[in-house]
């Protein structure tokens, strides 16, 4: 009696997630993507690492993006940028189907909208063994230089907060980082897991524990597509709501990350 009422249970478990499977793959909002078999996903640096040896790519976005994947029924395509403007390039080219972008204002012209935020993490400064510097207010100071990445959500917000210190734009974090290691500049901003992993190659050096904002990622597609967009929105919020995107954190590694709140997407 009790294997058969666990093997009732069991059944009825999968069938509810069949029916649940069934009724996401089977959406209109979607349905060219689950015909194609595949969601082509554009990413830059720092939403990703690289393996030198096998290339292969890992970080909590690209996590996510598996678990965001699996729960449409079709396989994750990523495909890789430089840079955001080159991102959102291929979503209006038609080559992406979707990305995700830090909310900014700049960036509303460019897309169809932003989805509520999935996770969020601060924006703060690494600084060199024996620095002075120990909070925000010490790095913008006269004469202070501070690597920044060229376009990056983080850069955007510290053009805007920025006073006296003079910003050093480059077009990678690892180029920001070089200028860094080797005494170019005082600081180097950007985001707090990104900067934290930089902070293992430079013995001594300090992630500060202030921010100067965070970024709240959201997933985004090109103009005049509104319904995927809604649809997106919907299934990031049910994803951070199971705590699958809690798992895709926690299995990432990524340190100084955590699940966004639900609802719009805004900046604090």
């Amino acid at each position: 009696m009790k294997t058969s009422l666990a093997f009732v249970l069991a059944a009825l478990a999968f069938a509810g997630a069949s029916h649940i499977a069934n009724a996401q793959t089977s959406d209109p909002r979607v349905a060219d993507l689950v015909r194609a078999g595949q969601v082509r996903i554009g990413t830059f640096p720092p939403q990703h690492t690289k393996d030198p040896v096998t290339g292969e790519l890992k970080g909590v976005y690209v996590e996510i993006w598996r678990v965001f994947a699996a729960r449409m029924g079709v396989k994750p395509v990523l495909v890789e940028f430089p840079t955001p403007p080159k991102m959102v390039e291929c979503l209006k080219s038609g080559a992406c189907d979707v990305g995700s972008l830090g909310f900014d204002p700049t960036r509303v012209g460019d897309v169809e909208g932003f989805s509520p935020a999935f996770i969020e993490f601060d924006y703060t400064y690494l600084v060199p063994a024996g620095s002075s510097i120990r909070s925000g207010g010490d790095a913008d100071r006269p004469a202070a230089r501070i690597a920044v990445v060229n376009t990056h959500n983080s850069t955007l917000a510290l053009m805007r907060i920025r006073k006296q210190a003079e910003l050093v734009g480059v077009d990678t974090p690892d180029h920001a980082f070089d200028l860094l290691r080797t005494g170019r500049v005082d600081a180097f901003a950007s985001i707090r897991p990104t900067l934290l992993d930089y902070s293992e190659q430079l013995p001594g050096s300090r992630v500060l524990e202030d921010r100067f904002g965070a970024n709240r990622p959201a997933i985004v597609v090109a103009k005049g597509q509104a319904a995927r967009l809604a649809y997106i929105s919907e299934l990031f919020e049910e994803m951070k709501a199971s705590g699958a995107v809690q798992q895709a954190i926690t299995r990432s590694g990524w340190r100084g990350v955590r699940v966004a709140p639900a609802g719009p997407n805004t900046q604090k």
